[in-house]
């Protein structure tokens, strides 16, 4: 009599749990996009308030003030409340956000502290709102993770369906800020998820895209970096671009080093508290702000001028040193903000100045130096972040500049090839993975989840007596019986119990 086919079980991922979690990931990317416009707004309010005096929520730079030598006292001020800010409330405000987030996933099952939902926006905008040299987007992903996180804790759910919550949430905040719902899946992608499947693609990607059309209805279709358009490069243009990239990767462990160096090696051996250390960071902040005065806060203006061309020559190369400089230090002191701006001014910066160069000693090659700066600005995040995808998309999405898509891509894989070479960690995971932390390394399968127990598994297993002698167990090893083969035994006594396994190894080397 034949047997009954075995019912193949469901591999359907995006089942009603997913499709509640899908709509719980809209509704926070609802809600990501507001904050985001929440602390954008708050950040001017800080502003405002410290340079120039004023109670008004407007977007200004802070290195138009008046205050002269007095300007070198806002930055301490802001490090001093943040500090209070780490000591009283939660040293998880420390930082720039990302890696924050990527450990709440790999070692605390994606729980976030509600409180973070709160802390970590208002100390970022209190730093960056004081001189801060810092993007708001870090801050930005970090609270909008927590939101997601903190969802997931609030309804029954899973550590997987919490950790794409989160993912979700951080990718919102990366869209509301800069408008880029593709390279924010990326990101979540790359440096949360560390998987690539529908069950949490699909969320991610409604909550971006529900957060970019926030921003879409309340700060317009604007690039967030506009810039003229840009034509195809030839031949040797691209291979310049490839150098430029190589060299970013190269400029990217530099700075990824002298960052560490800056937390471990100054503020770690200072005989002073770490609640301090922010305001010793602010008063390096205050004093190269009065050398170079566009170093301090956001400075996306920066970005958008050294990509427009309209900033350049030594001009651009200061501004880049002072940048680089004062962020390692400020985010070196253990104070609150972000990442991807600074990377973002200093690596267009050296593209800019790097394509100019290029351009002066091999016209022949019609390099245009703008499009060298758009290399150089994504290379640099891809080299120190290894967020290779995430770098491409998010300029050409940031910039709307879709001839720059090849010279991206291979100026930023020479990046990731040459930081890989020269450090085994990244800005995002070189402190977790020095505190014991094992960080997954590229989106790998588990090939056993690929494979069902019963292809693999007999029904009726070959079994063995306890009682059996050695020397008979031997005999029917040699025989070739059927399942005679297999590596381990159960031992099943007199009433069909189970009592042991035995291998056929351990059968093999038994004395008689």
């Amino acid at each position: 009599m034949p047997q009954p086919e075995a019912k193949v079980p469901s591999r359907r991922e995006l089942d009603a749990r997913a499709v509640w979690l899908s709509a719980l990931a809209a509704l926070l990317g609802l809600g990501a996009g507001f904050v985001a416009r929440f602390l954008t707004a708050l950040i001017g309010l800080f502003t405002n308030l410290a340079y120039f005096h004023r109670l008004s929520w407007a977007q200004v730079d802070p290195w138009t003030h008046r205050l002269g030598w007095m300007s070198v006292l806002v930055p301490v001020l802001g490090g001093l409340i943040v500090g209070l800010m780490a000591r009283l409330g939660s040293k998880a405000i420390r930082g720039h956000g990302i890696p924050e987030a990527m450990e709440q996933v790999l070692t605390n099952r994606s729980r976030i502290a509600p409180r973070l939902m709160f802390l970590k926006p208002l100390s970022a905008a209190v730093a960056i709102g004081t001189g801060g040299p810092f993007g708001l987007e870090g801050p930005i992903i970090a609270t909008g993770g927590a939101m997601g996180s903190v969802l997931g804790q609030f309804l029954p759910s899973t550590p997987d369906e919490r950790k794409t919550l989160l993912g979700a949430g951080a990718a919102a905040g990366m869209a509301a800020t800069f408008g880029s719902p593709v390279s924010a899946v990326l990101l979540a992608v790359e440096l949360l998820l560390f998987e690539y499947r529908p069950r949490s693609f699909v969320p991610v990607a409604l909550a971006a895209s529900t957060a970019t059309a926030v921003r879409l209805a309340t700060a317009g279709p604007g690039a967030a970096f506009p810039m003229a358009d840009l034509g195809p490069a030839g031949p040797a243009a691209l291979a310049l671009c490839a150098l430029v990239g190589a060299l970013a990767g190269l400029l990217a462990a530099l700075l990824t080093r002298g960052l560490f160096w800056v937390e471990d090696g100054l503020f770690a051996r200072l005989p002073v508290p770490w609640v301090l250390w922010p305001a010793i960071g602010g008063l390096a902040v205050g004093l190269i702000g009065l050398v170079e005065p566009r170093t301090l806060g956001v400075g996306y203006r920066n970005i958008t001028e050294i990509l427009s061309g309209s900033l350049t020559g030594w001009a651009v190369v200061a501004l880049c040193a002072a940048k680089a400089l004062s962020w390692a230090l400020a985010l070196g002191s253990g104070t609150s903000g972000g990442t991807l701006a600074p990377l973002f001014t200093v690596g267009g910066g050296f593209g800019a100045a790097l394509g100019l160069g290029l351009a002066h000693l091999l016209p022949a090659a019609h390099l245009d130096p703008r499009l060298a700066a758009l290399v150089g600005m994504a290379a640099l995040f891809a080299g120190a972040s290894r967020a290779l995808l995430t770098s491409v998309v998010f300029v050409v999405e940031a910039t709307r500049q879709p001839w720059g898509i090849l010279p991206l891509l291979t100026g930023c894989a020479l990046a990731y090839l040459v930081s890989a070479r020269l450090m085994d960690t990244t800005i995002m995971t070189d402190r977790l993975v020095r505190r014991g932390t094992r960080v997954p390394e590229g989106l790998g399968t588990d090939p056993l989840e690929q494979v069902l127990v019963g292809e693999r598994c007999s029904r009726d297993p070959a079994t063995l007596s306890p009682a059996m002698p050695v020397e008979a167990a031997k005999a029917w090893l040699r025989g070739g019986a059927e399942g005679s083969a297999h590596r381990v035994f159960p031992l099943l006594d007199e009433e069909g119990r189970l009592t042991g396994l035995v291998s056929r190894s351990r059968i093999a080397e038994a004395e008689e």
